[in-house]
């Protein structure tokens, strides 16, 4: 009875363990299935490789200067009797500014061109004498010389007075005032600053090495960070002819229109100087490079059969050469060929012969995604 009771437990666990390890090899079974199973696609974003005319460009940095731009000054002290200005205001050339008391310098002209009156006459009266022989040719040089002085003397209180007022020396935009009527102004004070904003000046610097590459005429692109979406064509008017000892590099020129006055000086300014010989180079949007320590590359996409023979897209990874960024894209020289596709976002989802599904990138234009838009 006994033996037979631990014939039937033996056999219970005996089929306990087969059922477990039917459970077990069933898991596996189902587990290989799954990783055996073809994964699913990944929708990736793609755009196409394009050749295009690219304009090879020099950058640089530089500011804006006014075509002509002083600040005002006296050149001698007084007291502000009239200010003929505002600020802001569009002046003429000769236009009257600042005026300065000049009562005592009128009354002195007053006294020197009495002056001058006696002299004139007593030099015609005494040029006549001098012919009757009734004086002497000394006392005719006396005369002479009276009249030179009293003509002077005028000359030079006429001087003393232009300088007690400011003209525009040209036509332009004249700043805020700093002064106000009845104010003590000493010599060199500044009253206003005044700038001619018709036209301006880029001053910026390049590399010695970039010398062949310049002539007077080029364009340069100009951009300013009051207007991020508008940039400006000015022409290299001037090259410096001589290279700074310190930096090696050289000063050059360009005029910049500003017909609108929308530029400053003293703007700072980005400057891509466009260069001769536009070449036809392959461009991809700069996020399709994945760049690395060992290397910069791409994923293409590219047909391939699966193990039924049907075709699909799978990603095949490229190292390339890359070239100037401009604008989002970047030039490919080496690796790609104009018309194939790339992906242009979540490389880090991707392996070599990943399974893709391509989706257009919606970030580009629509001749970009397609092999049609290629120039």
């Amino acid at each position: 009875m006994l033996r037979r009771r631990m014939l039937i437990m033996l056999g219970v666990v005996v089929l306990v363990v087969l059922l477990l390890a039917g459970y077990k090899a069933w898991s596996i079974y189902q587990q290989i299935q799954q990783f055996s199973a073809p994964k699913p696609a990944v929708a990736v974003p793609v755009a196409v490789a394009t050749e295009q005319p690219w304009q090879s460009r020099l950058p640089a940095i530089g500011s804006l200067k006014a075509l002509q731009g002083v600040d005002l000054s006296l050149e001698i002290a007084g007291t502000v009797k009239a200010v003929l200005f505002e600020s802001g205001q569009q002046v003429k050339a000769g236009q009257a500014l600042l005026q300065l008391d000049s009562d005592v310098e009128k009354a002195l002209l007053g006294t020197a061109e009495a002056d001058l009156g006696l002299a004139q006459v007593e030099h015609g009266r005494g040029s006549r004498l001098v012919g009757d022989q009734a004086i002497s040719k000394g006392d005719f040089d006396k005369l002479a010389a009276q009249l030179k002085k009293s003509s002077a003397t005028v000359a030079q209180l006429n001087a003393s007075l232009a300088k007690k007022r400011i003209l525009a020396p040209f036509s332009g935009t004249i700043g805020i005032r700093q002064v106000d009527v009845g104010d003590y102004l000493a010599s060199g004070k500044v009253i206003a600053t005044l700038q001619d904003l018709s036209s301006l000046y880029v001053d910026f610097n390049v590399p010695e090495q970039a010398l062949p590459k310049l002539a007077v005429g080029q364009v340069a692109q100009i951009s300013v960070a009051a207007y991020p979406q508008q940039t400006f064509d000015a022409k290299i008017s001037a090259i410096n002819p001589k290279v700074d000892d310190a930096t090696r590099n050289v000063l050059i020129r360009a005029t910049l229109p500003n017909p609108d006055s929308k530029l400053l000086p003293g703007m700072f300014a980005s400057v891509q100087v466009l260069l001769p010989g536009a070449k036809s180079q392959i461009v991809v949007p700069e996020g399709a490079i994945t760049y690395t320590l060992y290397g910069n590359s791409v994923y293409a996409v590219v047909a391939k059969k699966d193990a039924k023979g049907e075709s699909q897209s799978v990603v095949e990874r490229r190292f390339v050469e890359t070239g100037e960024h401009r604008d989002g894209h970047v030039i490919v020289s080496k690796g790609l060929k104009a018309g194939e596709q790339v992906v242009s976002g979540g490389q880090l989802k991707l392996n070599e012969g990943s399974h893709v599904a391509v989706t257009p990138d919606q970030n580009l234009a629509p001749a970009q995604n397609s092999p049609s838009g290629a120039n």
